[in-house]
């Protein structure tokens, strides 16, 4: 006998998906969160009237039934739904030497950079079709219908063998890198440095660090489907799966920090949580990122020690410095929501400081700030290391943030005349109020090392979701993963069933 049939921890998206999609199953599932609200990186906070996304900002395809955004999808199998704001450009890059309006409409978004560079505008076509090529075989499968295991495969020549056969044409693109297929066809270095930014804010490295189907996601999306912000910010997602859980029977528990995952003869057994409360479990789901998880969660002698040591390896992409405003938006008529701003051509995109991002979401949705005034996120790279809460923290949070305020004077020039609200986060807020591994952003796995470790773990009953695990980083990637563990779980005709009333199959 158990206390439940899955124990989840962490109600970050990962998190959430894969407990909302196993209560849709049947399983009695209990998710686990340290914190007082649920989310994790894409939880949302407010201050003096202000609400502020903790993290992501861009969404695409949340209200579009035909998207392929697997968040989208897991929306539709838990019969909810959320209200969003549709808007074109989707934003702007601003680069030293020129300001790149960024649409999702790809002919305009290929005008703008003809209006810089004819020349880049017919190499990026090119490299745009080959991405393209990706995408639409990609398209035939819904991410619904994927699962790691050796049924895998079976199930979708039994489903979708003609889909399946579409792919076999793509499947020498979708192994390469985004670099690899830009060097054939693009020589522009504006047009280059564009890609790599582009490669950068998806995956956290630049083209020769990002795979192929990651960027031919994006861009296909983003053309084809809907560009959307949530009412509410991104807490109106988690609300929405929270809700779903719940719906289906599944329990969600705040304030409740697991201390250790029980493992017993190389088998779960549970969990015990802080205070000495132990929940059994037959099966034990991690959303904590593999750092945490095989370093604090699991005792060393519960995994291989080859394999435990090839973990903790993983680079790590570095942790962020946040800057959270409240400012008057008197004057600030035809502000647009989305800006990255790198600051120094000479300086690689990468280095922490040189490129800021920078997301105003009161342009859509008013009701985030008190009448007249915006709330604004913006946020740049930075690392982790001698970082510590000492004398000297409150000034170096002040002098680390001034790239930000630099950035963001690029868009409102009289930025600092206008605050009414200031909040500095640095990687010591990320790593405390996150629980994530040196506050960091996920691995930075670049395609030559391989790819991200899956959900499966030594330890049988164990499974991993989120960021850390394949496919990787960004929320379609964390819902992905959440979405094939549920499926590895359950038996092909359960997945059939749930395919056939959403529609999909």
């Amino acid at each position: 006998m158990s206390d439940v049939e899955v124990v989840v921890i962490g109600s970050g998206i990962g998190g959430l998906v894969t407990a909302s999609m196993l209560a849709r199953y049947g399983f009695s599932v209990l998710l686990c969160e340290s914190h007082t609200i649920p989310g994790g990186s894409a939880h949302g906070f407010s201050r003096q009237g202000f609400h502020f996304d903790a993290g992501p900002s861009f969404f695409c395809g949340l209200t579009d039934p035909s998207s392929l955004n697997p968040l989208r999808q897991v929306l539709s199998v838990l019969d909810e739904a959320i209200e969003t704001i549709p808007y074109d450009p989707l934003g702007h890059y601003h680069f030293p030497d020129g300001t790149l309006e960024v649409c999702s409409d790809i002919d305009r978004y290929r005008q703008a950079i003809a209006e810089i560079t004819p020349d880049g505008a017919r190499e990026f076509s090119r490299l745009e079709r080959r991405l393209a090529t990706i995408y639409e075989a990609l398209r035939g499968i819904p991410p619904l219908a994927l699962r790691l295991d050796w049924e895998a495969i079976p199930f979708l020549v039994r489903h979708y063998p003609f889909r399946l056969f579409k792919l076999l044409p793509a499947m020498g693109l979708m192994q390469r890198t985004v670099g690899e297929l830009m060097d054939e066809c693009v020589r522009n270095p504006w047009v280059k440095r564009t890609i790599d930014l582009e490669c950068f804010l998806l995956s956290g490295l630049k083209a020769y660090g990002t795979i192929a189907p990651e960027v031919a996601f994006m861009f296909g999306e983003r053309a084809r489907s809907t560009v959307d912000y949530p009412l509410g910010g991104s807490a109106a997602i988690v609300d929405a799966l929270v809700r779903g859980l719940k719906k289906w029977g599944g329990e969600l528990r705040l304030k409740t920090h697991v201390e250790k995952i029980l493992v017993e003869s190389g088998e779960v057994r549970g969990v015990r949580l802080r205070g000495g409360e132990t929940i059994s479990a037959p099966v034990v789901i991690s959303n904590a990122t593999v750092w945490d998880t095989y370093l604090k969660l699991l005792d060393a002698a519960d995994l291989p020690p080859t394999y435990r040591q090839e973990n903790l390896s993983l680079p790590a992409i570095d942790s962020f410095m946040h800057l959270n405003l409240g400012i008057r938006s008197d004057g600030l008529d035809g502000l647009t929501g989305h800006h990255v701003v790198v600051l120094d051509e000479l300086a690689d995109i990468t280095v922490p400081g040189n490129t800021c991002m920078i997301s105003i979401p009161t342009v859509w949705d008013k009701t985030l700030a008190p009448e007249g005034y915006h709330a604004l996120h913006a946020y740049t790279l930075e690392p982790y290391r001698d970082w510590k809460l000492d004398a000297d923290y409150e000034r170096r949070k002040q002098e680390r943030s001034r790239s930000l305020y630099r950035a963001v004077e690029k868009i409102i020039p009289d930025l600092r005349d206008r605050i009414e609200f200031e909040m500095i986060g640095t990687p010591v807020t990320h790593a405390r109020f996150l629980r994530r591994y040196q506050g960091t952003y996920g691995p930075a796995i670049p395609p030559i090392r391989g790819i991200y470790p899956t959900i499966h773990t030594p330890v049988k009953g164990l499974y991993r979701v989120g960021d850390s695990t394949l496919p990787g980083i960004g929320v379609p990637a964390v819902a992905a993963s959440g979405i094939m563990c549920a499926n590895t779980l359950v038996s092909p005709s359960k997945m059939s069933e749930m395919l056939q009333e959403v529609g999909l199959l």
